[in-house]
């Protein structure tokens, strides 16, 4: 593709900045609602985090400031499922921790001494309860956390799908156009400079997941993010163990439409801090003091920067011996998925902030700039309703929600940090 075979669009009402969940959720609501869109993507649809995370839609768990927001895109989810023309595997299995112990079920207080209060229907489960729900439970887990009515969806159908209905609607999703730089004039968005010219607009959305930081940063723009590297692998079809999303202390499985699992390490992230990121360390160093039991930090083996052409698609190699752990893992923590083979193993790297919740705002000082990013692992459930509330906020309509939590300034206004749950 070239400046000559590629026709930009002319003046939409906002231009977006990638094209991963929470681009394509702004899209579909902003587009409903009667605006002009135009979707700028550096490489393809959902072509990193949003199709390689673990696809569960979960409430559980959840940052107190994110629940009213998630719950709401439970039912969002169901609404979009049923609009599109193929499946994209929503269900509302359940999801379900998997405590050891005492001190593991002590770490869900927290979240239960509000989540009753929002009406969410989970429970303490003890070991007969395990029974009923897991196929030949094994005798480690003693307690257990429940929500019956978390959802779980495929990553690799759900994005793409919704980018396709958008497009025959008359949506402009343009990929392999990697956005350099966002335009201004006394102090308002004027468009945006692609790679194959300008787009002209008042309104611009970033939501390019690791990339939005650099892009923000040629703005002016401070956002904090690390990269962080997760590990992934699939089963083939088996018999069914549990059909929604479960999590121990060490390894998360979750029932696919092909009547697989999606399986992963759940104490072992890895974090790939280029020279770019160095200066964020600081901010970080009360979540790594947190989450130094899980987190390794690596030599960067992609290189993560403000030339967004280097690589259009972050596509890290999950390492032989990540794979070997979770496959070692699940034998010891989920005997029916003892020497199963696992037919598929992928990675993704993962946005991440220093207190584990996105920022949904505005990008003050500049008019008509607009941030959503940095979602910490967590973005696939929630992103349809964060996609809703961006387009209200564009609009300058009313949103339901407090969004004090999710604002730009907490970094810079000197406020202290309180740490969400874990990445």
């Amino acid at each position: 593709m070239n400046s000559e075979t590629l026709k930009l669009p002319r003046s939409p009402d906002v231009i977006i900045v990638g094209a991963g969940i929470a681009g394509i959720s702004a899209a579909w609501f902003l587009h409903r609602a009667g605006l002009s869109v135009v979707v700028c993507e550096k490489g393809v649809v959902a072509g990193e985090q949003s199709s390689r995370n673990w696809g569960w839609i979960r409430q559980q768990g959840r940052d107190q400031a994110e629940l009213p927001i998630v719950m709401e895109s439970m039912r969002l989810w169901q609404e979009i499922s049923d609009q599109l023309g193929s499946s994209i595997g929503y269900q509302r299995e359940g999801s379900l921790y998997l405590c050891e112990n005492d001190t593991e079920l002590a770490r869900h207080e927290r979240f239960m001494s509000f989540a009753p209060a929002y009406g969410l229907a989970t429970s303490y489960l003890n070991r007969d309860q395990l029974e009923k729900l897991i196929t030949d439970c094994p005798q480690r887990w003693q307690s257990g956390l429940y929500t019956p009515d978390d959802g779980r969806a495929e990553p690799s159908l759900a994005v793409p799908a919704m980018a396709a209905t958008l497009r025959k609607a008359g949506v402009s999703i343009i990929e392999n156009c990697a956005v350099l730089q966002v335009l201004t004039e006394n102090g308002k968005v004027s468009g945006v400079l692609t790679e194959y010219g300008e787009i002209k607009s008042s309104q611009v959305l970033c939501a390019g997941g690791a990339w939005t930081t650099f892009l923000l940063k040629r703005c002016g723009i401070r956002l904090p993010q690390l990269t962080v590297k997760a590990s992934v692998a699939r089963t083939a079809a088996l018999p069914l163990i549990f059909n929604g999303n479960a999590s121990g202390s060490s390894v998360s499985f979750r029932r696919r439409l092909d009547g697989g699992y999606t399986v992963a390490s759940s104490d072992y992230l890895e974090i790939f801090p280029s020279a770019s990121h160095l200066a964020f360390l600081p901010d970080f160093l009360p979540l790594i003091r947190t989450s130094l039991g899980k987190l390794r930090i690596r030599r960067p083996e992609l290189k993560i920067d403000s030339n967004f052409t280097r690589h259009r698609t972050l596509n890290p190699v999950p390492g032989a011996k990540t794979v070997a752990r979770i496959k070692q893992r699940l034998g010891d923590r989920v005997p029916a998925l003892a020497g199963v083979e696992l037919v598929e193993a992928w990675a993704g790297m993962i946005d991440a902030l220093p207190d584990v919740v996105p920022v949904l705002d505005r990008a003050d000082p500049i008019d008509g700039l607009w941030i959503s990013s940095g979602f910490s692992g967590h973005g696939f459930g929630i992103g349809p309703a964060a996609g809703k509330i961006m387009a209200n906020l564009i609009q300058n309509n009313d949103v339901e929600y407090d969004l004090s939590r999710f604002r730009l300034s907490r970094f810079s206004d000197g406020s202290k940090l309180e740490l969400g749950p874990a990445i």
